[in-house]
């Protein structure tokens, strides 16, 4: 079969069976154009395939995609620099790959927190930053106070109790939020004002709605855990975010004029650093964003006898919540840790952003006790009232194996209470108490029946799960969306492609001794 491959403006003919790989056709023009290509620390060079508008991976083989006789291939060769660092994520189990030069080892830590923030969209009070050993990064310590090196993987540790919450608030479900919701009142309301702003992030409008109407407000800033409030000085500058800032550097216009509609005061709430909404979608380069908060920037508040520009109608708002905000303050406590509140002081108390699994911290929590509260009173006897002793406990007759001639023993009488009532007395007077029978022992020596049976089908199912790491819908999902790429061919070409790329999937699992040459259970899906 012969195609042809386009590279920088010349074709070339190339004569290849339909069982050919793309690697093996990527090494034929490789050695027809002879193309440097070379992997250095710093980087490296490698040619990518395009058919029909999607790139094709080196296992997959010219037939699988549909590439027939005088097909044309678009050649590029790319450039990709080499991942500084690699950050584990253990809500996710998924790895982030951080290219920012190595420059970065010259930063803070804290700068690398705000790049990790930006890519998983938690906020950084929610989150620290670990090595493979267990150490944590502190903020105010550069990277290369402890010794990494280009390549490194970090772990993403959260609170503990948390991975269920944040994973439903990163997958929108509001049924899983609720569930993992904190008893402490303060810590719920922080984890509402999380909820708010990862769904800010990610754009889930029914967990935006929820978390509003729970009383997270899209212009008040997350701030930080309750249990660190004390440290105000230490903190990350990242704790004065909002969930609109949140959506704004995500791009979420539906979720933008959500805010604003429930409040105007998230127009020009700041960040830390001086940074308005319309700033950080002009700096993010989302447009459409920056253009519908810019139209409302410059328009006009209708009130009954005056109208007023949206910036002084916004200064006027500020001016009353600053006065609400101080009136509420003079009759509630005031901000900060309390006493009898739980605080953490790096170094010193035990982590708490281990990542437990909310089953595993409700367990060490209850092992660790009540902590520091008091014992129970206990309560003083009347003078002159008798204390009746506990009965003693009944003992149980000793086990004589079945068709043993040795006569069994007398077995033991319940002990009666050393002081019993008159009452008591009279109706037990001499009588002996029964003693209390045991079963026989059961020892079956021949093997128990097997009662579980399972079909054909499951057995295929399991044994694909297990081999390719997801279930069979999963994987007729992920075919799919591979033959979608191809954006130049229909639809119903595009379903046979994910149909190839189906049946491929099936015999490399068949090579591997999982299934038989009849299971196929991708064809009930596809």
């Amino acid at each position: 079969m012969r195609i042809y491959i386009a590279f920088e403006g010349s074709f070339e003919a190339f004569d290849v069976s339909t069982d050919e790989t793309v690697a093996a056709v990527k090494l034929m023009i490789k050695n027809r154009f002879h193309l440097p290509l070379s992997e250095e620390k710093q980087g490296r060079q490698y040619l990518e395939l395009t058919y029909a508008g999607a790139s094709l991976r080196d296992s997959w083989s010219l037939a699988d995609v549909g590439i027939s006789f005088c097909s044309t291939i678009k050649c590029f060769v790319k450039e990709e620099d080499q991942a500084v660092l690699f950050i584990f994520n253990m809500v996710t189990r998924q790895r982030m790959v951080i290219v920012e030069g190595k420059a970065l080892f010259n930063d803070k830590v804290s700068q690398l927190r705000t790049l990790v923030a930006l890519r998983c969209g938690f906020p950084v009070g929610v989150f620290c930053l670990r090595t493979s050993d267990g150490l944590e990064l502190y903020d105010c310590n550069f990277l290369r106070d402890y010794g990494l090196d280009p390549g490194t993987t970090l772990r993403l540790d959260v609170w503990d109790g948390w991975k269920e919450f944040l994973l439903g608030c990163l997958l929108g479900k509001k049924l899983q939020v609720q569930h993992f919701l904190s008893d402490e009142r303060p810590v719920l309301k922080y984890q509402r004002r999380v909820a708010l702003y990862i769904a800010a992030f990610h754009g889930h409008v029914e967990l935006t709605e929820w978390a509003l109407a729970q009383g997270a407000r899209p212009h008040e800033a997350v701030g930080a855990h309750p249990y660190r409030v004390w440290c105000q000085e230490a903190l990350h500058p990242d704790v004065s975010k909002c969930p609109v800032h949140a959506a704004a550097e995500a791009g979420q216009l539906l979720i933008l004029r959500a805010f604003v509609r429930r409040s105007v005061l998230a127009l020009q709430c700041k960040t830390a650093a001086g940074h308005t909404p319309l700033a950080l979608a002009c700096s993010h380069g989302h447009g459409d964003c920056a253009r519908y908060l810019l139209r409302k920037m410059q328009s006009t508040v209708s009130l009954p006898k005056v109208a007023l520009p949206m910036s002084i109608y916004i200064k006027i708002k500020q001016w009353l919540s600053r006065a609400q905000s101080r009136s509420r303050s003079k009759r509630h406590r005031p901000l900060g840790a309390t006493v009898g509140a739980t605080v953490l002081v790096d170094g010193f108390t035990s982590p708490q952003m281990t990542s437990r699994s909310w089953k595993q911290a409700a367990c060490k929590a209850s092992s660790q006790g009540p902590g520091g509260r008091l014992p129970p009173l206990r309560v003083q006897p009347a003078a002159g009232a008798k204390l009746r002793p506990r009965g003693g406990t009944h003992l149980l007759p000793p086990l004589v194996a079945p068709g043993s001639s040795a006569a069994p023993q007398q077995p033991l009488q319940p002990r009666r209470p050393a002081v019993a009532s008159p009452t008591l007395e009279k109706r037990l007077g001499n009588v002996r108490l029964p003693p209390v029978p045991l079963p026989n022992l059961s020892r079956p020596s021949g093997p128990h029946p097997c009662f579980c049976r399972a079909s054909p089908a499951s057995s295929a199912r399991a044994c694909f799960c297990a081999h390719r790491g997801r279930t069979v819908r999963e994987n007729a999902l992920h075919c799919l969306a591979l033959a979608s790429t191809f954006k130049e061919k229909g639809w119903f070409q595009q379903l046979e492609i994910a149909r190839v790329l189906a049946r491929k999937s099936i015999s490399n699992v068949k090579a591997h001794g999982s299934l038989s040459s009849q299971e196929n259970p991708l064809g009930i899906i596809l």
